[in-house]
């Protein structure tokens, strides 16, 4: 006999990969991968996926951009440590299937009848009686009772110093250990169809297909075919922006730095788009009527895709994603901020830009968005009760944080639609940008005076703050721009100090008036920003404050307070006056006169805050609409549906359905075998409940022929 000495590698070898397989498919490496991912998942949810980098910087800074895009955050779902782990919960699982199904199903075939009668007696649920039949007719008749509640059934005969005996081995509940396989098998099926409908088959075609992402701008025709996934590519997720009355063929592929165009077999023309509200401004109904070309044979498919109602064709879903501006034509009013020019008219489209220029200076303007139905809330506080802005825009609240030294309002008003609006940028030759969102009609926002609602902000992650210059009587913007440039004149401001002062005080009395001259000189001087307050020059209201803090004590402070606001008053009033007398207008209305030069006082203190040399009135517009399509082949999706299907029924069968094994022992009597047998009967459950112990009474009852005992 001949032996054969193993190699000391093969003997550390095999307990290493032993060792290995035992953690890959234990169930604490598995839920140490699905605790990482379902934290992975709250982060996807929380952060929004995607996004251009700016967007990133703009809202959490450069530091923790740089982070997100280090670490993947910003695109958690195809992330290679995510699709990583995905797979390796995969593997855990398949190999804790592979390593446990055939003990189960071996387990499953066994009724375990060879276990011994003192054992029966060791067991919780246990029960001894006497039937006067003998064992084998007992054994019959009882199995034949179980197999009618539902039990499988298998008897052994044994041989006893008293006769022979009898062993009946029932089972039940068997499905529990099936929704053990059942559960883990949806684990593994919803993981591989994610990893099928994720982005594992778009990156494999950019690790081994010479595929890379696209960053640079254009038109969509000039990008280049490296750029560009097949027709057939098994599985995509992109979006698809069509305008009325044009067609595409060509879906984008967001990625973390750039985007992939995905070529489709077929083309998407939208005949039109359809968007219907509610009262309340949330939008109803989102619909577009299609027509889809293939490319192949030529054939056209009308069809209309709604919300959560898609359209299939060639095995892509198409999905109802949003809509968009689809190149909106607008006309556009440029007024200057002060008088130094005049107004002029720009013409652009949505999507566009143009260049201008004031004087040196070279600034670009981008057209952003038109929104022609703003169903705002412009509700307060009051007994009215709040109207609901289902948009989560909420235009009184915007409006009511001051931009400057400005006031809030605090009237009661209703949700309404305040016309349509334009939104756009300023952009410098530094290229640097500052939004605007401007309403096209003047708007009561509650003080009972039509105001413009001029915003602004800094940045996207910022909500615009609205400057609100009165209208005039004739709901144009001229009135409050020529008595700001009123304002920043000196020798107007002169005029209508010495016009105010004699005006308010009597001829004899000369010395008041020019103590008053002064005084309301002062008022504009520091109201227009012309003096320093403090040792730096503050305009508005606050510069009225600073130099009242400054100069008056504070118990007299509320009283000169209201006489320098007074003064202030008159004189801008006499201010206006003036400056229409040199424009040629005719004097404001009587009935008008009030309401905008209270309005026109705060929108003045808050005009240095509102940076932009002019502002942009939309006074025409074409619109156009786009829909904005979602297309998908997904063919994972079916292999996810029949996951959750299995972890359903494996949840289900786990929680629901208890697995029970019953013996019954038949014996013959000790003394006199002929006249009897004795039973002993035993009860196990993977589970101890109420229920089991109310079960094993009535089989008890059944089986033994026992009063069944009162619940």
């Amino acid at each position: 006999m001949t032996s054969v000495a193993s190699s000391p590698e093969s003997e550390r070898g095999s307990p290493r990969w032993q060792a290995l397989l035992e953690l890959l498919s234990s169930m604490r490496f598995a839920i140490s991968l699905l605790t990482v991912i379902c934290i992975a998942s709250v982060i996807g949810t929380v952060l929004k996926q995607n996004e251009p980098a700016s967007n990133y910087v703009n809202q959490f800074g450069p530091f923790w951009a740089e982070f997100f895009a280090a670490m993947k955050l910003n695109s958690v779902y195809s992330a290679w440590w995510f699709l990583l782990i995905l797979a390796f919960l995969v593997l855990s699982t398949s190999l804790c299937i592979a390593r446990n199904t055939p003990k189960i199903l071996a387990d499953l075939k066994t009724y375990k009848e060879n276990i011994r009668e003192q054992s029966l007696k060791a067991f919780h649920h246990k029960a001894e009686g006497t039937l006067h039949e003998t064992p084998e007719a007992a054994a019959n008749r009882l199995g034949a009772l179980l197999a009618t509640g539902g039990w499988k059934v298998k008897l052994q005969s044994r041989e006893t110093p008293q006769g022979t005996g009898w062993m009946l081995a029932a089972k039940a509940g068997a499905a529990n250990k099936l929704g053990y396989i059942a559960a883990h098998s949806a684990i593994v099926l919803v993981c591989v169809g994610g990893l099928l409908d994720g982005d594992l088959i778009v990156r494999a075609q950019m690790w081994f297909g010479g595929k890379a992402v696209y960053s640079g701008g254009g038109l969509i025709a000039d990008v280049p075919a490296q750029h560009r996934l097949s027709e057939r590519n098994p599985a995509f997720r992109g979006n698809l922006m069509v305008a009325e009355d044009t067609a595409s063929a060509t879906a984008i592929l967001s990625q973390s730095s750039g985007i992939l165009l995905q070529e489709l077999p077929f083309a998407i023309e939208l005949k039109k788009f359809i968007v219907e509200y509610y009262s309340t401004g949330m939008p109803k109904l989102f619909a577009s009527d299609i027509v889809i070309h293939d490319k192949a044979t030529g054939e056209k498919k009308e069809a209309r895709v709604e919300v959560n109602h898609p359209v299939s064709f060639k095995g892509i879903e198409i999905y109802q994603s949003s809509f968009d501006d689809g190149g909106s034509s607008v006309k556009l009013q440029a007024v200057p901020m002060t008088a130094a020019t005049r107004a002029f008219d720009v013409d652009g489209t949505v999507g566009g830009s143009t260049e201008l220029t004031n004087g040196p200076e070279k600034m670009s303007l981008e057209f952003t968005g038109l929104r022609v139905i703003n169903v705002e809330n412009m509700s307060g506080n009051g007994p009215q009760g709040q109207g609901v802005d289902v948009r989560k825009v909420d235009l009184r609240s915007a409006i009511d944080q001051r931009m400057g030294a400005g006031h809030k309002t605090t009237q009661t008003k209703e949700l309404r639609n305040v016309g349509p609006s334009v939104s756009y940028k300023l952009r410098d030759a530094a290229g640097q940008a500052r939004e605007y969102n401007n309403y096209m009609l003047p708007v009561d926002a509650g003080d009972g005076v039509p105001v413009f609602l001029l915003g602004m902000r800094a940045s996207p992650a910022e909500p615009y703050r609205y400057l609100r210059p009165p209208a005039d009587e004739n709901d144009k913007l001229d009135g409050f721009v020529r008595l700001r440039a009123a304002l920043a004149d000196p020798a107007l401001r002169e005029r209508a100090v010495q016009r105010y002062a004699r005006k308010a005080v009597d001829p004899k009395r000369p010395e008041l008036t020019q103590q008053l001259a002064g005084s309301a000189a002062r008022a504009l001087g520091l109201f227009a920003g012309q003096e320093e307050v403090k040792g730096k020059k503050v305009a508005g209201l606050q510069a009225l404050a600073d130099f009242l803090e400054a100069n008056v004590p504070e118990a007299e402070r509320a009283r000169a307070g209201e006489m320098f606001v007074r003064i202030l008053n008159g004189a801008l009033l006499d201010l206006d006056a003036v400056a229409r007398e040199q424009a040629g207008a005719k004097p404001l209305p009587a009935d008008k006169v009030q309401g905008f030069m209270s309005q026109a006082v705060l929108a003045l203190s808050d005009a240095p805050f509102y940076p932009a040399p002019m502002t942009f009135l939309l006074k025409d517009f074409k619109q156009v609409q786009a829909s904005v399509f979602q297309v998908a082949r997904a063919p994972g999706k079916n292999v996810v549906y029949l996951g959750c299907f299995f972890l359903i029924l494996g949840v289900f069968a786990m929680l629901y359905v208890r697995e029970r094994r019953l013996w019954v022992w038949l014996a013959p009597q000790a003394k006199q075998p002929s006249e009897g047998t004795q039973v002993t009967l035993a009860l196990s459950s993977n589970r101890k409940t109420m229920d089991m112990d109310r079960e094993f009474d009535q089989l008890s009852a059944r089986l033994l022929g026992r009063p069944e005992k009162n619940q």
